[in-house]
């Protein structure tokens, strides 16, 4: 087990070392905060709001303050106006380090690593500078009157040297304003007198405006009282006119509607009972014919019943019909179907016995023929030799010759029929019949003599036709019998008799 783990030990040690890397190197930036990670790479990577991967030893980070700064803008000394009035102001300006790359890259050559306290005293200078250009060149009454343009100017002007620090202004506002002469609470005295001047004229004004308005006011509300006074008389003058009218007319209504009401009482008495009386009508009607429906329903329940009755009963009769039928059909196809299955073995017991003795037959015949084939090829074999001595043979004369294929003619009839001798029995059909076998027999001796014929130049058959009409003619009567060998001694049968006849079998 410790083979094993072995090769592993290096791959563990990378995968920890790089796990050190990870841990030691992660950082993760504020919103209010830039990471500048720099060492590796040509341009630092800067990270703000989101983490990263430092590399220790080889990577450093700095922290670069992106809130926003407050700056106390207060001039140390007395700035004259341009007209020549020397004033303080006491301003406030709000500032941040610019969130753009630019801005972030010319921050962090001025103000790297320094806290918010130590950026502002680094700016306050160059503020103050800018707004001492801007008092400069505008008057006590303009710095006083239009304070927003006054801090407009001055963040105008300071933008531009806070641009090449990577600084940008979000506000600038005047808080005060003063003079070592008193010149500005001066001028307010004379708008102070000034004011209550036209203030207590305009009060004057407006006490009279009041009075005059005030007896106008009266007298259109006495105009207007009388005005409503005798509009209400002559409506309530009118209201009771209208009043007795409505009355009479109520009173008329009252007493058609008694009447109508009345008349409409009896109507819908009259109504009632004809409606009563047409009711006991209907009702009569609907139990005459709720009973007339009972007697139908009764009836169709009968008429259904004995349907029912009928149809259940001829359905069972069609059924044991159809199935008797049935049955019947069945028995007549199952009893025609075993006499033609019968029929069908019995012809094809017919059929495969009469196949087996035509083999056998055919396999006899077969036999035969290829035994006389065979020998008929050892007398071909042997024609060399029987050519040789053809010319010995001649000096002997046809009796010599003859007397030689008499003497063969047994042996060659006994291989022809010796396939025969190994039958029991022998069942033919059709026209085969025992002269064919014998003819087969004659048929294959024939074949050799003719092979002698051909092979020798010897009618065989003329021979011994010559020599059989000598001898018939000396008076001599000979009968030629073909042995059997395989057979238990008793002779063939003859093949023929001295006047060429074949015996019958």
């Amino acid at each position: 087990m410790l083979e094993a783990i072995l090769p592993l030990i290096p791959v563990i040690l990378i995968a920890i070392a790089l796990g050190a890397v990870l841990l030691i190197g992660y950082v993760k930036a504020p919103p209010d905060q830039a990471y500048i990670i720099s060492g590796l790479k040509k341009e630092s990577k800067v990270l703000i709001g989101r983490a990263g991967i430092r590399v220790p030893i080889f990577e450093r980070m700095d922290k670069l303050y992106l809130g926003q700064m407050t700056v106390d803008i207060k001039t140390e000394q007395s700035v004259p106006t341009s007209d020549f009035i020397n004033v303080n102001v006491d301003a406030v300006a709000k500032v941040r380090i610019s969130p753009q790359a630019e801005g972030i890259k010319l921050a962090a050559k001025n103000f790297l690593n320094k806290r918010p306290e130590e950026i502002t005293l680094d700016l306050q200078d160059s503020l103050q500078g800018n707004m001492r250009e801007i008092i400069g060149t505008l008057s006590l009454k303009e710095i006083n009157t239009d304070r927003d343009s006054f801090s407009d100017q001055v963040m105008q002007k300071a933008s531009k040297d806070m641009d090449k620090l990577g600084i940008e202004i979000l506000s600038c506002n005047i808080q005060n304003v003063t003079d070592e002469n008193g010149l500005i609470k001066d001028l307010g005295a004379d708008n102070t007198s000034l004011i209550k001047k036209n203030a207590a004229i305009a009060k004057a004004q407006a006490d009279r405006d009041i009075a005059i308005a005030q007896a106008e006011a009266e007298r259109e509300s006495n105009e207007a009282r009388v005005h409503a006074d005798t509009q209400i008389a002559q409506k309530q003058t009118e209201l009771e006119i209208r009043r007795a009218e409505l009355k009479i007319m109520a009173d008329g209504k009252k007493a058609e509607a008694d009447a109508a009401y009345e008349i409409q009482s009896q109507e819908q008495r009259k109504s009632i009972e004809t409606a009563t009386v047409n009711a006991e009508i209907a009702k009569t009607q609907r139990q005459a014919e709720l009973k007339q429906h009972e007697v139908e329903v009764q009836r169709q329940t009968l008429e259904a019943e004995i349907r029912a009755k009928a149809d259940a009963e001829r359905y069972r009769q069609q059924q044991e019909a159809e199935a008797e039928l049935f049955k019947r059909q069945k028995d007549a196809e199952a009893s025609r179907y075993e006499q033609e299955q019968k029929a069908q073995a019995q012809r094809k017991i017919a059929e495969a016995q009469k196949y087996a003795k035509e083999q056998e037959a055919e396999g006899i015949a077969a036999v035969g023929k290829a035994e006389a084939e065979a020998i008929r090829a050892k007398s071909l074999a042997e024609a060399d030799g029987i050519d040789k001595k053809a010319e010995a043979m001649k000096k002997y004369g046809e009796a010599a010759v003859i007397e030689m294929v008499m003497q063969a003619l047994p042996e060659i009839a006994k291989y022809v029929a010796e396939p025969l001798s190994k039958v029991d029995k022998i069942t033919m059909y059709g026209d085969g019949n025992s002269a064919k076998l014998l003819g087969d027999i004659i048929t294959g001796t024939s074949q050799v003599t003719e092979g002698i014929t051909q092979s020798m130049g010897i009618d065989v058959k003329s021979l011994v036709a010559g020599m059989l009409g000598g001898k018939l003619a000396g008076g001599e009567d000979k009968t030629i019998i073909i042995q059997n060998p395989a057979s238990t001694g008793k002779s063939a049968p003859p093949v023929g008799d001295s006047t060429g006849e074949q015996q019958p079998e």
